[in-house]
């Protein structure tokens, strides 16, 4: 459901700005619609009040937890089912933390990540996107959102933009705590700026070589490094939050030193961070998990030469659950074996 019709239904029972503002905060929050004093007796008209246990089964119906996998070090990955059968993941991170999914599957074809391989199989609705927020603080707090699940937002954009609105004006979340994450596409240079919200980007890079980029991101628009550093830059500086951009690292692919010297042409003065995380190891795939020792040599190399890197450890990898895998697994075990009996 698109948080326009929610909003539509909440009106059509009576429902003033006051009013729409204290139902969607309760659901965003994971509070319940009757909590505390003058709720909802003394407060809301009538025929809402008796429309909001319906309203709030149908709000609560919109995701559903299938399983949760947590780790040692404080992350947890959400399998999450949506009300058609679908899946999406959702991943609680340390320090109150949460990457939402836009998408169910991703077009954009990654060839190291897992999403990538079941194509695009639909759109997330703006209400599903921020169910599930409501869904992960019934489980734990959350003050930070990254659009970094499942899916690539800027082909949701309506959807996610949507979403970011809400969450900024009622989800109880700082905007520079709502972070846009897009392997770079034209229209969302021009569309963040341009919203009462206007969240921190995160720029998947993941090479300075536009021939690369190119092979791994078969599906990106034809922006090259240099291009998708000088969008974000003006929109890190318009919105004074450090843009983000994401390095996976691939064992011989991007660890080399000829890209150390590429992120210090490309990044060296700009008001950003690089992330470096190493691939989340995916079974059938070629790609490979650089040693720790390399990735933080490489960090170090950075600072040393005036590039701001941090190295992150990718969520759930010890679980198997880098983005894509839980849902996978969960199809397959759905998939009835076929035994081939010899004649």
């Amino acid at each position: 459901m698109e948080i326009d019709l929610i909003r539509q239904r909440l009106r059509a029972l009576g429902a003033r700005p006051e009013h729409e503002q204290r139902v969607l905060r309760d659901w965003l929050q994971a509070r319940p619609y009757d909590q505390g004093r003058r709720r909802p007796k003394d407060y809301l008209p009538l025929t809402l009040r008796e429309a909001l246990p319906e309203i709030d089964t149908q709000l609560r119906g919109m995701v559903r937890l299938l399983s949760c996998h947590e780790t040692a070090e404080g992350s947890a990955r959400l399998l999450v089912s949506l009300a058609d059968g679908q899946t999406i993941e959702s991943v609680l991170l340390p320090r109150d933390g949460l990457c939402v999914s836009s998408q169910v599957g991703c077009a954009v074809g990654c060839q190291f990540c897992m999403t990538g391989r079941s194509g695009l199989i639909r759109q997330l609705t703006s209400g599903e996107i921020v169910a599930q927020v409501a869904l992960a603080r019934q489980q734990r707090v959350v003050k930070k959102i990254v659009f970094m699940g499942m899916g690539e937002p800027a082909h949701n954009l309506d959807n996610v933009l949507e979403a970011i609105q809400l969450l900024g004006t009622e989800g109880n979340l700082g905007h520079k705590n709502l972070v846009f994450s897009t392997v770079g596409d034209a229209r969302v240079f021009e569309r963040l700026p341009q919203g009462k919200v206007k969240p921190a980007l995160a720029l998947s890079l993941h090479t300075t070589k536009p021939a690369l980029r190119e092979q791994l991101l078969p599906r990106a628009p034809r922006l090259t490094p240099q291009e998708l550093v000088d969008l974000a830059e003006a929109y890190g500086r318009a919105t004074a939050y450090p843009v983000q951009y994401q390095w996976t690292l691939l064992e011989g692919i991007n660890d080399g030193e000829d890209e150390i010297d590429g992120i210090v042409a490309l990044l060296k003065g700009k008001h950003a961070v690089l992330n470096m995380i190493p691939y989340n190891t995916i079974p059938d795939l070629h790609f490979k998990r650089p040693s720790w020792e390399r990735a933080r040599a490489m960090v170090r190399v950075l600072h040393q030469r005036g590039v701001l890197a941090k190295l992150r450890d990718s969520a759930a990898q010890e679980v198997d659950g880098g983005c894509g895998q839980l849902r996978a697994r969960a199809i397959a075990a759905q998939t009835p074996t076929i035994k081939i009996h010899a004649l």
